[in-house]
């Protein structure tokens, strides 16, 4: 081994610097294999000793041995290389001999990588003053300039001071404009001082040492590129702050009305304010100004629009021609999704339809009017002379999605390979109800059958699991308390290292014969059940196989055809297997009893089997449907939550861990110390129970209201689930969907209006309980209006109208008697929104009667959004008293 060498791997940077000095370029060149094989080495323990010592100078004496600009550049860059720690003044003095061409080479191959490679700004500065070469504009040259000034802190001076002497500032500014995801860096440090981005670059401008024209243009241009909300930000700030004369901003015109019509909303309104002017001065064309509204008032947002038609509103007072040309476009927020939009825009053509002579502009004013709102209608009909067309009336027709068809779970896997990749995929993602069980099926069916076979091919899978280490004590791992099963991820872990012989067999005996000694919490009558099953067949893999699994269902819900249980049960007979409680319990809560007559058919075979469990799925088959707990409510803070009762018919011949399923349920349940923080877990649940969703909502509800009331994320996915659930859609059901149609998130909401649809399209929606609900809990702050006009909006739009205005029609009045009793209430806010909901919908779906307490609200003084949609409703429910 050369002295280089050793050097090297004693962690002696200082002498292999002098060693290198010493060496001529063949010499170091010779050393370059010995350098990267132990570069290999080093990668297979990068954080020993050994390794963290070797690493500094090993970097170091890669990039001096290497003669190629491409092999230095790839050596720097290098990943491995990130934690050497090694100066950049120290590598600058070891590549100060080459020349230039080649110094210039290496910056701009470096400069070339992803910010991401951790190249030292350092370094490639001071490249570039040794080469002499032009700044590269790179995003990673970009990145490190910013950073490198804007975290020199242990500098004097501000920002300002630090930009003002850089030789490259022209350059590199203008590249900042080019730049990719840029505002982060722009707004740090934050303000508007000298110590700022955007305030330094104003004062640079100010004094000349940045061309202002390029400034204006650049920062013009970046808003019309788009990017980041931070970028829309920081630019737009920047531009204001450039305080445009009236001259740059008339130069750019073209600029402001594409911005107007396209860009985010902040850049969208400071770009009208900038064309007001010049519009009122006549300097733009009313063609110009008719194609600017005609895209702003397309746009959803309403202080966008409303100041449009604001400046459309002045221009034809200031100039009476202009009239032919802006009316039009005025007329197109007829069609806004606002009704008040569209009043405003009325209005506006109310006062200046005078001024157009063109008969052709009266007929298009009279068509783009057919898509007001049916009492705006009239008033644009009287108002331009037409006489609405006497159309025979429409009958309308409820628009739902088709009910939901129920998936058949595939055939169990054939093969050990097959079952292995079920339980790969599983393991892989949230693998749902049918993938979790089809795994759970498969690894149970191929352990009884050649469990060496099914060990084989699940290596590749037991390969990436945390318990499968040599150097990991899994065994005490699955015996802690901190194990529990709570989602469908653990127990196929718990299954997998059944059968690799990483669970004691003590552990397994231990909870199948006490149970869980997890703490209690809301969730844990469904959790222990779910848990239960699992630990029971971890223990049979190493005791007594089972042949296959009695529980499978046949459906993607959970539910399980009776004469396919029957089938399973006569099999198991056939091999004198043993019956696992657990599985045997599972079964039976999930066997299908609505049906009865398939019921009765079962019964009779299960009758004929002569065994125990023949005998008791006979008795169980012959009870009536599934009965459900008494319950009431109880208020919790904001919340309306529900008690239930207990059920004995699941706590009598049902396993221990299975009787809690049946035991009361409390608002007052220990939630504290829950771990169940698995948001798909629930659609696990509710395939406990496939025809008593209502037990399972119960216990889901905190959940549930957490989406609403603590602005949670996630637990109203599973409302899809509960909606396509059987059983009874009772009081927990719709107060699941109550809560989750008020939800902080849209996805959320979203979840909760797929699920509404489905129910309707069931004919399992209460809609005036949903609605009562959904007012009570308004009423008390649980549910914001605004997210639930949200909610109903995008459901409405689907074309369920009628099913939305049934709802409503429920809220409504809970809402409207509190304003009307105490004059205002928490809830006024956003009820307008709701209000405006319900009357597109009565309008859409020819809703006719009286809401209580509408009048009132109605009649009161002003035009706010509470009282104009108040009388559009009124209009809308009692269309001859409004004529």
């Amino acid at each position: 081994m050369s002295s280089l060498m050793e050097a090297v791997r004693a962690g002696h940077t200082a002498t292999v610097v002098d060693l290198l000095d010493e060496m001529t370029d063949a010499e170091r060149r010779s050393v370059v294999p010995e350098l990267k094989a132990l570069r290999k080495e080093l990668r297979t323990a990068p954080w020993e000793a050994d390794a963290r010592r070797a690493y500094s100078p090993l970097f170091v004496a890669g990039v001096a041995c290497q003669t190629g600009a491409a092999a230095v550049a790839t050596w720097i860059a290098a990943a491995d290389m990130r934690w050497s720690q090694t100066s950049p003044a120290l590598l600058l003095r070891l590549l100060g001999d080459r020349s230039q061409e080649w110094l210039a080479d290496l910056t701009h191959r470096l400069a070339q990588r992803p910010a991401t490679s951790g190249v030292p700004y350092e370094l490639m500065a001071g490249l570039v003053w040794l080469s002499g070469c032009p700044v590269p504009a790179t995003d990673a040259y970009v990145r490190g300039w910013m950073g490198h000034l804007s975290w020199a802190v242990q500098r004097k001076g501000t920002l300002l001071d630090r930009l003002r002497p850089d030789p490259h500032l022209p350059q590199l500014v203008a590249a900042l404009f080019e730049t990719n995801d840029i505002g982060g860096l722009l707004e740090w440090p934050r303000g508007e001082g000298p110590d700022s981005w955007t305030g330094a670059l104003v004062r640079l401008t100010a004094e000349g040492v940045l061309d202002r024209k390029v400034m204006v243009d650049a920062c013009v241009a970046r808003l019309l590129r788009g990017g980041t909300t931070t970028e829309h930000r920081v630019f737009l700030r920047l531009l204001k702050l450039l305080e445009l004369t009236r001259d740059e901003e008339r130069e750019r015109t073209a600029d402001w009305l594409a911005l107007a019509s396209d860009a985010v909303s902040p850049v969208a309104s400071h770009a009208q304010s900038l064309l007001a002017a010049p519009a009122l001065d006549g300097e733009l064309a009313p063609r110009q100004l008719a194609e600017m509204s005609a895209a702003v008032l397309f746009r959803t947002e309403k202080k966008l629009v409303r100041a449009q038609l604001v400046l459309l509103g002045k221009v034809l007072t200031r100039d009476a021609g202009t009239a032919e040309e802006l009316l039009p476009a005025v007329a197109q927020a007829f069609g806004h999704e606002d009704s008040d939009v569209q009043e405003r825009a009325l209005k506006l053509v109310e006062r200046h339809v005078k001024k157009v002579e063109n008969a052709d502009v009266h007929a298009e004013l009279a068509a783009e009017a057919e898509q007001l709102i049916p009492g705006l209608r009239a008033r644009a009909a009287q108002l331009l002379g037409t006489a609405p067309a006497a159309a025979a009336p429409v009958a309308y027709e409820e628009v739902l999605p088709p009910v939901p068809v129920l998936t058949r779970l595939a055939p169990a896997p054939v093969s050990a390979a097959e079952a292995a990749e079920e339980v790969g995929a599983a393991m892989a993602s949230e693998p749902g109800v049918a993938g979790f069980e089809r795994a759970l099926d498969g690894l149970v069916r191929h352990a009884y059958r050649d469990r060496e076979a099914l060990l084989e091919a699940l290596q590749p899978v037991l390969a990436r699991r945390w318990w499968n280490s040599a150097d990991y004590d899994s065994e005490s791992r699955f015996d802690g308390a901190d194990f529990a099963v709570s989602d469908a991820e653990d127990g196929l872990d718990l299954l997998l290292a059944t059968l690799r012989g990483r669970v004691r067999l003590k552990t397994l005996h231990a909870f199948v014969q006490h149970g869980s000694t997890a703490r209690e919490c809301g969730h844990s009558g469904l959790a222990r059940a779910f848990a239960a099953r699992l630990w029971e067949v971890a223990y049979r893999l190493q005791t007594d196989p089972l042949p296959f699994l009695l529980s499978t269902p046949t459906w993607s819900t959970g539910l399980l055809e009776p004469d396919e249980l029957v089938d399973r049960l006569d099999e198991y007979r056939r091999l004198g297997a043993r019956v696992s409680p657990a599985d045997f319990a599972q079964a039976l809560l999930r066997v299908r009893r609505a049906d009865r007559a398939a019921a009765v058919r079962a019964a009779e075979r299960a009758a004929a089997l002569g065994t125990p469990e023949g005998t008791r799925l006979t008795d169980w088959l012959s009870e009536p449907g599934p009965g459900l707990p008494t319950a009431r409510r109880r208020i919790f803070g904001s919340r309306i939550l529900l008690e239930c009762g207990e059920l004995l018919e699941l706590q009598q011949d049902f396993p221990a861990e299975y009787r809690p399923l049946g035991r009361p349920v409390s608002v007052y349940g220990d939630r504290w110390y829950c771990y169940h923080w698995s948001d798909a877990i629930r659609q696990h649940w509710l395939a406990l129970l496939p025809e008593r969703r209502e037990l399972v909502a119960a216990r889901m509800l905190r959940d549930l209201s957490a989406v609403a009331v603590d602005d949670a994320r996630g637990a109203a996915a599973v409302l899809p689930q509960l909606a396509e659930s059987g059983g009874e859609a009772g009081e927990a059901v719709h107060r699941c969907l109550a809560y989750g149609l008020g939800a902080r998130h849209p996805e959320d909401r979203l979840a909760a209006v797929d699920a509404l649809l489905t129910l309707a399209a069931r004919g399992q929606l209460d809609t005036a309980r949903l609605g009562a609900d959904l007012g009570q809990l308004v009423r008390r702050g649980a549910v914001k209006p605004l997210r639930l006009a949200e909610s109903a909006k995008v459901a409405a739009a689907t074309g369920a109208n009628a099913t939305i205005w049934e709802m409503l029609r429920h809220t409504l009045p809970v809402l409207l008697a509190e304003l009307a009793t105490n004059g205002t209430a928490a809830s006024a806010r956003g009820l307008g929104e709701l209000l405006a909901v319900a009357a597109e919908c009565a309008e859409r779906s020819g809703a006719r009667g009286e809401i209580p307490h509408l009048a009132q609200t109605a009649d009161r003084r002003g035009s706010s959004r509470l009282v104009t949609q108040a009388r559009r409703l009124r209009s809308a429910l009692s269309p001859e008293a409004a004529a």
